[in-house]
């Protein structure tokens, strides 16, 4: 089994035939956040050797779990399936699952409560029963374990990637880019994600609120990301923001590229991540990051950026402050990051992951 030119395995199969492999892909109507980006980009190297299934109609919600519980089993035909946005139909077992992290064991208190009651109720019965389990990071493996009675041989963990579009990017798509989002400075320190719970955004912003008298004025802390979708995330409440803080709100997917190129510095404070993408795309964007050193993003980021304690506002301020104010500490994280990230293709993702799937469809 060997990757292309062109990214697509050849498997010595033809591609015309139909496949033993079927893909639910009904998340992929919404908006791009770390579960869409990653079926996105199996799904540009995989999409000749699967069949792709899809309610009729986008199917939010209670409406969507409906389908693929009592619908989606009777239209496999007996083909292996593949459900890569950690649910799936109890009633299948020829099936593997992809678990991006274990937020709704962990941490329901973060979640609208029904979403984590379901969540709750669903993933102890659906991961012992199908026939192996994906997931993105030995963290989010080990919280698997720690809540599911299962054989650990069982769950497979392949990381994410990122895409070859991420790359540093000349100046003139900066300038373009600056234009676009109506950005109130091109110098600015930058951090992305749904603005949820998890994602430490008011410590983030007390933190700022220390720094940013320190650091020369022309800096803002633009804060790129739509709010989480009332039915999964519980609000989050920001307070009075501090001094140059601007919101962008969702950022088209094609945008980010050029976004990460054109900050100082990226800052990702997560208290919770089954992976973490993002940092990912900045360092292959040439973008020293400032991240959190708790959960998965140990092994994302390794020695490649500044790692503060994420729950210590202090520590993330001096993170900042060393980050916009060092020239010399970003240019080696640079350069780190951007080795870094080589090491995270999602060539070899796609490879990993068929070669789970073709040995599932097999049994």
């Amino acid at each position: 089994m060997l990757i292309s030119k062109k990214g697509l395995i050849r498997m010595g199969v033809d591609a015309n035939k139909s496949s033993s492999v079927v893909v639910n892909t009904r998340v992929l109507v919404n908006k791009t956040t770390g579960v869409q980006r990653y079926i996105s980009e199996l799904l540009r190297r995989l999409r000749p050797h699967l069949d792709e299934i899809a309610p009729i109609g986008r199917k939010d919600g209670y409406k969507g779990h409906l389908w693929e519980q009592l619908i989606l089993p009777i239209r496999l035909d007996g083909k292996l399936l593949w459900s890569p946005s950690n649910t799936g139909p109890i009633a299948v077992c020829r099936q593997v699952v992809t678990v991006h992290d274990a937020v709704p064991l962990d941490h329901p208190e973060w979640l609208n409560p029904k979403f984590a009651a379901w969540y709750r109720f669903l993933l102890p019965k659906l991961i012992p029963r199908v026939r192996r389990v994906i997931t993105v990071s030995e963290f989010s493996k080990a919280r698997i374990l720690e809540h599911i009675k299962v054989d650990p041989s069982r769950i497979v963990v392949i990381p994410n990637g990122v895409d070859s579009r991420f790359y540093p990017r000349n100046e003139d798509e900066k300038e373009a880019l600056l234009a676009r989002l109506a950005l109130p400075s091109p110098h600015f320190v930058l951090s992305l994600g749904s603005l949820e719970p998890r994602k430490n955004l008011p410590r983030l912003l007390r933190a700022w609120a220390l720094v940013e008298s320190k650091v020369p004025e022309e800096i803002w802390l633009v804060v790129a990301g739509a709010k989480g979708k009332p039915e999964i995330f519980r609000d989050v409440a920001f307070g009075e923001l501090p001094p140059r803080v601007y919101f962008t709100g969702h950022v088209p997917d094609e945008y980010l590229p050029a976004l990460y190129s054109s900050a100082l510095a990226f800052v990702y404070v997560s208290v919770y991540e089954g992976f973490g993408i993002p940092p990912l795309e900045a360092m292959a964007s040439g973008t020293p990051v400032l991240t959190g050193n708790r959960t998965a993003l140990l092994e994302v980021v390794g020695e490649a950026g500044v790692m503060v304690d994420p729950f210590d506002v202090e520590a993330i301020a001096d993170g900042l402050e060393r980050l916009v104010v060092d020239s010399s500490l970003r240019e080696s994280m640079r350069k780190k990051g951007l080795l870094r990230a080589q090491e995270f293709s999602w060539d070899w993702i796609a490879e990993r992951t068929w070669a789970v799937l073709e040995e599932a469809a097999k049994q």
